[in-house]
């Protein structure tokens, strides 16, 4: 820099300009740090910067240019004469800064020109004194930063924030309004703020609320858009913004002078479209011509749309509460006040229906008891026949396992319900996938019907995962008799199964690193709409005509899915078919997988008969069951009703008990509390658990406790109980 300094790049520079430096001197008597002030001033990458003498402007840079807009050259004339109206302010920080002292101020307000019209602008000044070698003060450097875009930002923000704070607490759309008109004309300095709410035809308006300074005329009104000219008209049912500046300049005669009536020169309008049709209007309006502000026309636009997003969610809220305040009206006086709320309460039962909760109880109920019924049915029929006379064996075995199996597929139905809600204590055990999904292929037949054909594909190397193996098996059956109903005609379907699997992100949930095991069920159906999509897992939607499904079933996949750790992905394309793909946790192969269970034989009986077992449950009917099975078994049994009893017998008994058998949900104290009770006061005595359905045991898991689900089998129940009566040798 110094050396630009010293040659005659600068002093071509300065007569190229035509700048006048006598003030200073001659350039080689001017100090290093006058030199290097004015080089930056020269560079116009720089802030504004101005160079001033005792008086006159000396010297400034390209970016100061920019400021004086349409003003004439500052170089050689005094500061006030160039800026005459901010001279007032300045002038006292401008004679401090040549007595020597450095001197700020910030977000100064100026009008420049811009566009070829005037504008306020926000700057920040920095006056420096220069000094030469002995000291003395022989001018001063001016730098200017232009600040308007932060300043603009920061009232803009505290104008909302000032706005939301103040309409926190309003309920009544109509006091928003009032609110935020009066609020916007003090802010913007207006002659006049109103809001309207259109009519049918997008042609007439009434404006319901306003604000206008003391003294003019209020708006509240009806009006026609056509009215006030095509340019009205034509802008505003487009949904663009109505921008008048000088309305008597720059409108047809007619059309300025409705624009006069109502005390306007000049209007920034609004428009709100909403579902295609123009809704409202918001217009902030001067008595004068006025030329809009880019941040005016920010503001309004972010405060209308604001305002009515607020009234929105009012009315709807107000909508709402009064239909709930209706309907409890309406359910206190429903006897006395039938007739003559008839009406009502139609209206309030058709827009009940149009809530998902209330719609997805009717499907899910009616589905529910349509399917119970069926399996009852089955029930009553075979016993109707072993009621028979001279009924033969093979007809009597016939009849006994129809009815077995009638009740393993109500516990399968009631497993559904559970697993969509995420409420089943599932049983999780290791096994390998792939010949778990060929035994699931083999009995697909029955479900899928003869047309439909299902592929297999399953890895060469084994996959094991740790899930419940029932509740795998009607998940795919689920999504295999989904894919079904979507395959018009003859099909095939394809059941793929692949390990060593990443999870992807699905609805909003970041993926998961493997392994996972996926089993993919692919048709060439119909496909499903993506509108559907986010809702084919929801228990409370369903496609499918009454009578044909309680639209479980795929919300079962999804239930099982999470409780066992994994989701499920669905990928659709309408007309060329569906991928529901299921994501399980993959793990490593156990030593041994459980084997069947052989029936108990005479040893084992034997050794029953030495075992006293206390059973608790409250309903009498399945306690005498429960005792005849043990007793058909061999043990000794003593049983009580509570588990308050239960605790007494322990304590007071003169036998030995060697294992509790305890129903969960009974009145007081519950099963799993007298387990917990039991593990710390006689943790030797083991607890077997058994629930139709437990919260508790749901939500937490068995803690710890054998657990077998209600219906339990005689074996079932046999097995539990020797698992846990095996000696900690054996176990």
């Amino acid at each position: 820099m110094a050396k630009w300094l010293q040659g005659g790049m600068m002093a071509e520079r300065i007569r190229a300009h035509d700048w006048s430096i006598s003030a200073l001197g001659p350039l080689e008597s001017w100090p290093d740090v006058l030199k290097t002030t004015v080089a930056l001033c020269l560079a116009s990458r720089f802030p504004q910067a101005i160079l001033w003498g005792p008086d006159l402007i000396t010297l400034h840079n390209d970016a100061f240019s920019e400021m004086l807009g349409s003003k004439p050259s500052a170089i050689g004339r005094p500061f006030r004469d160039v800026w005459q109206e901010a001279w007032t302010d300045l002038e006292a920080m401008a004679e401090q800064a040549m007595t020597g002292e450095e001197v700020f101020i910030q977000d100064f307000p100026l009008l420049i020109e811009r566009g070829g019209s005037p504008e306020r602008a926000y700057f920040t000044f920095c006056y420096s004194p220069i000094r030469d070698l002995d000291g003395k003060v022989v001018g001063m450097l001016d730098t200017v930063t232009e600040t308007t875009s932060s300043v603009v930002a920061n009232q803009r923000l505290n104008f909302l924030d000032r706005l939301g704070r103040t309409l926190t607490t309003v309920t009544e759309p109509d006091r928003i309004m009032a609110i935020t008109t009066r609020m916007l004309g003090e802010h913007l300095n207006l002659s006049s703020c109103a809001y309207a709410v259109m009519d049918a035809d997008e042609d007439g308006f009434t404006v319901c609320g306003d604000w206008t300074v003391p003294g003019s005329p209020p708006l509240v009104g009806q009006y026609r858009l056509a009215d006030f000219g095509q340019l009205a008209l034509t802008r505003l049912r487009s949904g663009q913004v109505l921008e008048i500046i000088d309305g008597p300049r720059q409108l047809p005669a007619r059309d300025a002078a409705t624009f006069e009536t109502i005390g306007t020169a000049a209007t920034l309008c609004i428009p709100l479209i909403k579902e295609g049709r123009l809704t409202a209007l918001m217009a902030i309006n001067d008595k004068r011509p006025r030329a809009w502000s880019a941040y005016e026309q920010a503001l309004i636009g972010e405060v209308t749309e604001r305002c009515w997003a607020h009234i929105q969610r009012l009315q709807s809220h107000n909508a709402v509460r009064e239909a709930m305040a209706a309907l409890e009206a309406l359910n206190a006086n429903l006897e006395q006040r039938v007739d003559e709320r008839t009406e009502q309460l139609l209206h309030t039962e058709a827009v009940l229906r149009q809530t998902q909760k209330l719609e997805a109880i009717g499907q899910l109920t009616g589905g529910v008891a349509h399917d119970f019924n069926n399996l009852l049915t089955i029930i009553r029929s075979s016993i109707h026949f072993l009621q028979s006379p001279n009924l033969d064996e093979t007809r009597r075995a016939r009849y006994l396992k129809t009815i077995a199996d009638t009740v393993d597929r109500g516990v399968k139905l009631t497993g559904q319900l559970l697993a969509f809600a995420r409420r089943q204590a599932l049983s999780p055990q290791v096994f390998e996938a792939g010949p778990r999904l060929e035994a699931i292929t083999d009995m697909l037949d029955t479900a899928t019907g003869a047309r439909i054909q299902v592929s297999l594909e399953v890895p060469t190397t084994p996959c094991h995962i740790r899930a419940d193996l029932g509740q795998l098996e009607t998940a795919v059956i689920n999504m295999v008799i989904n894919g079904r109903d979507a395959t018009a005609g003859s099909a095939t379907l394809r059941l793929c199964l692949h390990g060593d699997q990443d999870m992807p992100p699905l609805r909003g949930h970041p993926g998961q690193a493997g392994p996972f095991a996926a089993i993919s069920v692919i048709d060439e159906g119909v496909g499903i709409a993506p509108e559907l999509l986010d809702r084919i897992f929801d228990p409370f939607f369903t496609t499918k005509p009454a009578g044909q499904g309680t639209g479980l079933g795929l919300s079962q996949v999804f239930g099982f899915a999470k409780q066992s750790g994994g989701d499920v992905q669905v990928t659709s394309v309408e007309g060329q078919g569906t991928t529901f793909t299921l994501y399980l946790p993959q793990v490593a192969a156990e030593v041994e997988e459980e084997t069947t269970r052989p029936p108990a034989n005479a040893r084992q009986q034997a050794e029953a008969a030495k075992r006293r077992i206390l059973v608790v449950e409250d309903n009498r009917d399945v306690g005498g069951f429960a005792v005849q099975i043990l007793k058909e078994h061999g043990y000794q049994i003593s049983w009580v009703h509570c588990a308050e009893d239960a605790l007494a017998q322990l304590e007071h008994s003169t036998v030995e008990y060697h294992a509790v058998f305890s129903d969960v949900r009974m009145p007081g104290m519950g099963g799993l509390a007298l387990a917990h009770t039991l593990r710390q006061t006689r943790a030797d005595l083991p607890v077997v658990l058994t629930s139709g359905y437990s919260e508790a045991i749901a939500e937490g898991g068995h803690q710890g406790f054998e657990f077998i689900a209600k219906p339990y089998s005689a074996e079932q129940l046999r097995h539990a109980l020797e698992k846990v009566l095996q000696s900690p040798g054996d176990r």
